[in-house]
């Protein structure tokens, strides 16, 4: 599914953030991401979204070069995956529900399709009580999982959480885990990034360790060992 290819990334003579990282990712894998600050993740992450160009190699997002891509297709492509941020980026002024639709209305999708569909999505990640609340009226744990909910709507073939648990208690980070586990049960590729080790030994699925922009590490069933 997804493909690097010999691809580095220097920002200045004292900042490589990635050094000639090639690996794969095949459609369906979970894959957790881990290393300290600095390490190349969120770089890594970027590449993926073409947010960022590489100064060698290039990324496959199945066939398809993702930095060859105009503008268009770069934006349909994005739409294929979802992404759920630390910080949530859920739109203030709007409910629950107001979120997750305004996800939908930006692809196109209609008034039924809307009606139909949020709230089931709102249910699967246990927020259906809450579904007329704004997000100031939610915890932590609550507006993650609206935050997932709104990545997910439109059914990406692709989930990135960029370290979505990084603000919660254990609580609440389990139950983020879980559902993300259960989105990859349903056939969805996700991409983990995060720094908690008890996450990453609990999925006990495939774990990728950078250090200083390179891949030392990648684990079929791996443990959190840096």
């Amino acid at each position: 599914m997804i493909y690097f290819n010999n691809v580095s990334k220097v920002y200045n003579k004292d900042s490589l953030a990635l050094d000639d990282v090639t690996l794969t990712i095949t459609a369906g894998e979970f894959v957790s991401i881990v290393g300290h600050s600095g390490a190349g993740k969120t770089t890594l992450i970027k590449m993926i979204l073409a947010d960022d160009v590489p100064n060698e190699g290039t990324v496959f997002f199945e066939s398809i070069n993702v930095f060859k891509l105009k503008n268009k297709d770069l934006t349909n492509l994005r739409r294929r995956i979802g992404v759920v941020f630390q910080d949530f980026k859920l739109l203030s002024n709007k409910t629950a529900y107001e979120n997750i639709a305004f996800a939908m209305e930006a692809v196109g999708k209609t008034n039924e399709e809307i009606e139909s569909d949020v709230p089931h999505v709102l249910e699967l990640v246990d927020l259906k009580d809450k579904m007329h609340h704004f997000p100031h009226q939610m915890s932590g744990g609550e507006q993650q999982r609206l935050a997932i909910a709104r990545a997910i709507i439109n059914q990406p073939e692709l989930i990135i959480a960029d370290e979505p648990t990084g603000n919660l208690d254990a609580i609440n980070t389990y139950e983020i885990i879980q559902i993300l586990k259960k989105i990859n049960d349903l056939g969805t590729t996700v991409i983990l990034t995060t720094h908690n080790r008890g996450v990453i030994d609990s999925i006990k699925k495939r774990v990728i360790t950078m250090e200083k922009g390179k891949v030392i590490r990648d684990d079929k069933s791996g443990k959190y060992i840096i």
